[in-house]
Formats: structure tokens, C-alpha cells, sequence
């Protein structure tokens, strides 16, 4: 989300570690997320499937950086990401403030619009930040959380009149908006190709400008919400104090949900957990008709006792849902919230941390042995349940897109986030090459990309890595997704309104075919999606490193070559296994493997 996540990272390391559990879990994850292929989807970014439902001015009202008032339009789509366009040059602010204040448009219509396009990359599951009503363009600030954003939906005026008859204390008077009922159909849509798909949980807090925070706001301590926050004060002309309160890592749009020892207090809960089942048995039809789990953002934030009762809720609802939880901590400290008890899985950074040191990095690039130690740490440390669970990712929404990590080795680590973080935003780091990767770092990005569907788990794809899409960390990561019939400006601006020579900016068919074909690969072989995985060879001369994922009869083997240089791999295996090419299944007995590439065996 559009926060201080560096912020986070510092202050969550200095929790206190709770007690490992004294034996190995038995499985509690789901049957149907083990394996599967993720997707990423950022709605305001991804696609304008109805255009007349685009965002007002007012509908950013609350949202940072608070302008209201300044000429506004909906972006162009296609348009260079760090040019000023006419309108926003009046206002006389720089690039960093005018991003925050563009809407492109994107909206539900758009998602359902490019099913076909998700089932052709071969995606199995669908994960959407935050689609709740809310100002900002990353929506993490809701105004509540039982109604979709009125401007994702085909009527968003005649949607905020119908809101306005509610009572939100009354689940028994909330309506159905015409976004709420696209948000259904998406989700019928999604279940009909046999894909799965789960909403972004932000419980932490709620925006300042939300139906709870804007009556305590108006009427402190009569408000009927008025233990919902973490007031400190309250304002009272005769003692002479103010409203204080307590905004998430003091952001005051992010009012935080008051805790006790046992979590989450009674109003806040009952709220969410009445809107959790609305989404997941809405008009009590039944789970088949919901959501198929949720993402819960700054899990850490929220106390163990509340997402232990949220979990068994859950489950009650739908005993096949997916819990993932946002999450940067080591395993110890990851541990307790993948007991059994709260979360089936996390966004899994510890695997982008490993990956990007070992593909990423050049001169300070970890060994393949090191690699090798460090994913079977990860691999090892929850179950095996979990680790076919862990959303394998690479980049996401709070991160720099992997096609501009590879474009900026050797500088600071992705595992030291805090730091990482702020060098890798342009609007921080003059430096940080924000331009169009070159053929050689889109090969980097290749074998990551290669590397996620081979490995045990769960690759997710932040949405627009396969299409060629790059940029620096937030907000840049955040660009218009790239489609095919479009045709793009090239980027030529910096941020500061000097010039470069043209980057072509279009849909990149070839990166998209090797997605693709890595992807129907991992379909095609149950041992990659749900099969064990062994070490099969670690050559730090070489820069080499092998394994082997085997389910019954199926048995493939995975050789990458980080290398600059050719590299050579010898093994038992290729005499003892009759092993083929997985691609051009013609019969493998010797292996030489190209500079910077990948083959892949299978006797299938």
C-alpha cells in the first residue's frame, strides 16, 4: 500500500518473538491453492473497461495530497508516465505530487474484460488490492468494507445514494450497489474458468473520511463508533484539549481499530466479521458464490487473539478459503502466525529476498550453495503444506517491478527493506536507473521468471511483469498496465521534466510467450506444482545450480545457469534417468547450458 513500509520493517523487528510451536504442524491449508499460479492485480491500474464510471476530483477527497480544488482529468492510459500533462502542469506542483492525484480509470469492467487474457498467460488465481471503497488510488484508506468503490461500478452516483440510506450498524439494511453486484459477477466469472480469486483484508485501520471515524469525529464521545478508535483525547473547550487519536505509523487518514488483549474490540470485530461474510456467502448463497479467501494487509499489525477468532470464522464460512498475510519477518518470527491457527500462507518476501540476491546481484550476488541454504530454510520452516502455499513473489505493489530490480544490481539489498525501500524510489534516488531494461537484464528477469513456476510453491506475477512493464519503487511500480491494442508513448521525460532518448514503451509478446510457456509447462507436470523438491547440484565456480521436483512417475530436472559464461553439468542422473528435453523432447545425455539460461528435463 501507499505507506512508510520502511517504517514498518524497523519497528515490527523489535517485537517480541512469541514460542515456536514444540512439533511440525499437520496440514491445515486448503487442497485447491497448493501449486497455483498467482496473479497481482492493482485495479486503478489495470485496465478501463467502463469508461463511464471514471473517477471524479471529489471522489479523491480525503486521499492525500488533498487537492480538490486543482484542474483534474482522468490520465491518458497511454501517456509517458513522468510527463506532466497540461492539466496538471497548472496547478505548479511537481511530478511526485501529481502522481499521487491521478485516476486512469481502471475498474472492475476492465478485470472481467481481461479474463481470457489471464487464462491464456495460464493463471490460476486472482489477488486484488484493495477494491473497498476508498479516495485513494491504492485504496488501503476505506471508507468501509462492505461496499466496493461506487466508481469500479457502472453507476457510482446513484451507488453513494443508495449507501446513504444505510444504517452500517445494521448489516440487515445494507444494500447491494451495482459495484457490489459486479464484484459478484466477477467472481462467478472467475469461478467459471475454474480459477480462484481472494480480496485484500485491510483491518488495521479504516480512512479518516469513513462512515465509523467521521461520526466520532463529529460527535466524540456520543458517537455510537466511539471505542471503534485509539482516541487519546477528546476534544473539550473546558479542559482545553483537542481529538487526538492514534493513525497507523502516525499517518492520521489511517485511524487504527482499537485493540485489547483480546484483539480487535467488539464493535470494529462485529463489523468485520459481518462484512467478511458478506463477501464470502453474499445473499447467502453459499460459499461456491464468494470469495475464495483474502489477503490480510500488515498482518503484524493486528494482535494474535483476533486473527485467531477471524480464522476459525473464515473457515466456518468456507472450509476450503485462503488466508495469506502480509508479512517481512524472519522465519522465527513468521512462525506464530503459521501455526495452524491464523494463516495458511504469506506474501512471500523471504523468497524474493534469496532471489533477488542470487539473480539480481552481480558482484555481490549470494553463492549457489547459499542460495541453496537459504531457500531450504524457507522450504523447511512451516510444513509442507504452507511451503506449497507461500506466494512465491518476486515484486508486488510495494516494491520496484523486477524488470527495473534487474537494471540496478549491486546497490542495496531487497532483504534490508528499510533501507532498499528508499533507494529504490526515483523520487529519492537520482540515481536509480528508472529507464527500459536491456536485453540482458530482461534475461535476468527470464530466468526469475523461469525460476518461480520450477519452484515448490506458489508463483504470484505482479500484474504487467509479463507484459514488459518496469519502474522505480512506489508509486512508479504502480504504471498502467500494457496491453497489446494499445499503442504507448514513449518515455522520454525524467522526473524532473529533462529529457532521455526514447524508451519504447509497448506489450512485450516475447516476454509474454516465455511467461507462458513456463507457466503451461508447470500445468502440464504435477511434480512442479505439487511435487518434492531436492538438491540435485550447487557449482559456485560456475555459477550453477540443479534440482529436481518428483511426484509418483513424474520427475523433471532443473538446471540454471546464473553464469556469464557456458557451464557444464555432469550427474549421475543423465545416465541413470532417461531424461528429455521438457521442450523439444529430444533425449538428454550430456549438458552444456548457455550463459545466463535455464534447461529444463523430464521423463514424464
Amino acid at each position: 500500500m501507499n505507506k512508510p513500509f520502511f517504517a514498518v520493517l524497523l519497528a515490527v523487528t523489535a517485537q517480541l518473538l512469541l514460542p515456536a510451536p514444540a512439533a511440525a504442524q499437520t496440514d491445515f491449508t486448503p487442497t485447491w491453492s497448493k501449486g497455483v499460479v498467482w496473479y497481482q492485480i492493482f485495479p486503478e491500474r489495470f485496465s478501463n473497461g467502463d469508461p463511464s464510471n471514471d473517477p471524479k476530483v471529489t471522489d479523491q477527497d480525503g486521499a492525500y495530497p488533498f487537492d480538490t480544488a486543482s484542474p483534474f482529468q482522468i490520465h491518458p492510459w497511454q501517456s509517458d508516465w513522468y510527463q506532466l500533462q497540461p492539466y496538471e502542469q497548472k496547478n505548479s506542483k511537481d511530478l511526485y505530487y501529481n502522481l499521487q492525484r491521478r485516476r486512469y480509470g481502471g475498474d472492475l469492467q476492465g478485470v472481467l474484460n481481461k479474463l481470457d487474457y489471464l487464462q491464456k498467460l495460464g493463471v490460476q488465481a486472482v489477488y486484488l488490492t484493495p477494491v473497498f471503497w476508498s479516495p485513494s488510488s491504492h485504496k488501503y484508506d476505506a471508507l468501509c468494507y462492505h461496499h466496493v468503490d461506487p466508481t469500479f461500478g457502472p453507476d457510482p452516483e446513484g451507488d453513494k445514494k443508495l449507501i446513504a440510506t444505510e444504517d452500517p450498524l445494521k448489516p440487515e439494511s445494507w444494500v447491494w450497489t451495482k459495484a457490489d453486484l459486479l464484484a459478484l459477477k466477477l467472481i462467478e466469472e472467475v469461478h467459471k474458468r475454474r480459477m480462484h480469486i481472494i480480496f485484500d483484508g485491510v483491518f488495521n485501520h479504516l480512512g479518516a473520511k469513513s462512515f465509523a471515524f467521521q461520526d466520532v469525529e463529529k460527535n466524540q464521545q456520543a458517537s455510537p463508533y466511539a471505542d471503534w478508535f485509539m482516541v487519546k483525547s477528546w476534544r473539550d473547550a473546558s479542559k482545553g484539549t483537542s481529538f487526538e487519536y492514534n493513525g497507523w505509523f502516525g499517518v492520521k487518514t489511517l485511524p487504527e481499530l482499537k485493540e485489547d488483549a483480546n484483539g480487535i474490540v467488539a464493535g470494529p470485530k462485529q463489523y468485520i466479521f459481518d462484512a467478511t461474510r458478506r463477501w464470502m456467502n453474499p445473499m447467502n448463497k453459499g460459499a461456491d458464490h464468494g470469495i475464495d479467501g483474502w489477503r490480510l494487509d500488515v498482518a503484524y499489525d493486528v494482535g494474535h487473539p483476533f486473527w485467531k477468532s477471524w480464522r476459525a470464522h473464515v473457515r466456518s464460512l468456507n472450509p476450503q478459503a485462503y488466508l495469506t498475510a502480509e508479512l517481512v519477518f524472519p522465519v522465527e518470527q513468521t512462525r506464530p502466525y503459521l501455526s495452524g491457527e491464523e494463516f495458511d500462507a504469506t506474501m512471500n518476501y523471504n523468497f524474493a529476498f534469496a532471489v533477488h540476491d542470487f539473480f539480481v546481484q552481480d558482484a555481490t550476488a549470494s553463492t549457489a550453495s547459499q542460495f541453496d541454504a537459504r531457500l531450504k530454510e524457507l522450504r523447511e520452516a512451516f510444513g509442507p503444506g504452507v511451503a506449497l502455499n507461500m506466494q512465491n513473489l518476486v515484486d508486488s505493489h510495494d516494491a520496484t517491478r523486477i524488470a527495473s530490480a534487474v537494471a540496478n544490481p549491486d546497490g542495496k539489498k531487497f532483504g534490508d527493506w528499510g533501507q532498499y525501500f528508499n533507494w529504490s524510489q526515483k523520487s529519492n534516488n537520482k540515481s536509480y536507473n528508472a529507464r527500459k531494461p536491456t536485453a540482458p537484464q530482461r534475461q535476468k528477469q527470464k530466468l526469475i521468471a523461469a525460476f518461480q513456476m520450477l519452484y515448490l510453491g506458489s508463483p504470484m506475477i505482479f500484474y504487467g511483469d509479463e507484459a514488459g512493464l518496469w519502474g522505480s519503487n512506489d508509486p512508479d511500480c504502480r504504471k498502467p498496465m500494457l496491453w497489446p491494442e494499445k499503442t504507448y508513448d514513449p518515455e522520454t521525460f525524467n522526473p524532473d521534466q529533462t529529457r532521455h532518448d526514447p524508451d519504447p514503451v509497448a506489450f512485450d509478446p516475447e516476454l509474454f510467450a516465455w511467461y507462458q510457456k513456463f507457466i503451461e509447462l508447470r500445468a502440464k507436470h504435477p511434480a512442479l506444482r505439487l511435487g518434492t523438491f531436492s538438491t540435485v547440484a550447487t557449482d559456485d565456480a560456475q555459477k550453477l545450480y540443479a534440482f529436481r521436483r518428483q511426484l509418483g512417475s513424474d520427475d523433471v530436472l532443473v538446471v540454471f545457469n546464473r553464469g556469464n559464461q557456458p557451464a557444464t553439468f555432469t550427474n549421475d542422473l543423465l545416465t541413470q534417468t532417461k531424461y528429455r528435453n521438457a521442450f523439444t523432447k529430444k533425449r538428454v545425455k550430456q549438458v552444456t547450458i548457455p550463459a545466463m539460461d535455464v534447461l529444463v528435463l523430464s521423463k514424464k
